[in-house]
């Protein structure tokens, strides 16, 4: 039987400091720009949308943050999934380090703060979609895996019942919105290649599940969308 308490180990606790502390401070960290405003705002909603993520879906599923903690560990998790799981997950600090990168070199660009509230209001959308999901499916994995010993169901209700991915749809808006926010330009040639990567990774994972999850594929017939309603 998994265990279903999450243990704090040396590395969770390297992990979680990355995550919520490093990573939304590369921009600043990068860049050297300890007055910029967009970069101290994109810190916070990334500190705060991570934490309070993580709150609601204990909450919700007392389980589940163990489950996603031992992500490495599962050895049921698909071959694919092993490349594509990190690569998708490098986009979490891939796309504000290049930011801070550009802003480093002086090639950022200048957008209006029309275009840049439109990055904010796109990253606040993520987090708020990704936090949706997070809550309403207990078998959230960081993982593609059928969860057998979790006794894995489909999940049809909350974001869910509008696309079968609702997850990656906020990383993808978490990942455009977060170069309109900080003036990033060369950055979204980053933004493309996590995009390509998770449109891969939600093809595979829907494959696997129409084959392996009992009920996905009935699912699949009443949800037709993936990613983005009417499109795909």
């Amino acid at each position: 039987m998994a265990e279903n308490k999450l243990k704090v180990t040396p590395r969770l606790i390297l992990q979680l400091l990355i995550v919520v502390l490093l990573i939304p401070l590369l921009p600043i960290l990068i860049s050297g720009r300890w007055s910029w405003w967009q970069g101290w705002v994109y810190a916070a909603v990334a500190f705060f949308g991570f934490l309070i993520s993580r709150i609601l879906a204990s909450r919700a599923h007392p389980d589940l943050l163990a489950e996603r903690a031992r992500f490495a560990d599962h050895q049921d998790a698909k071959e694919w999934d092993q490349i594509l799981s990190r690569v998708v997950g490098l986009g979490a600090g891939l796309v504000p380090l290049l930011v801070g990168l550009e802003h480093r070199l002086g090639a950022g660009v200048d957008y209006s703060l029309g275009i840049q509230l439109v990055g904010l209001i796109l990253i606040l959308a993520g987090y708020a979609l990704g936090t949706w999901a997070l809550t309403a499916n207990r078998y959230f994995s960081g993982v593609v895996r059928i969860q057998h010993d979790r006794d894995h169901e489909v999940v049809s209700g909350g974001p869910y019942a509008l696309v079968r991915h609702p997850g990656y749809v906020g990383a993808l808006l978490n990942y455009i919105g977060t170069p309109l926010f900080l003036d990033g330009g060369w950055s979204f040639l980053a933004v493309a290649l996590l995009t390509a990567a998770l449109l891969l990774r939600t093809s595979l994972e829907d494959r696997t599940l129409q084959e392996e999850l009992p009920g996905y594929r009935e699912y699949a017939r009443e949800v037709p969308s993936r990613l983005i309603p009417g499109v795909w």
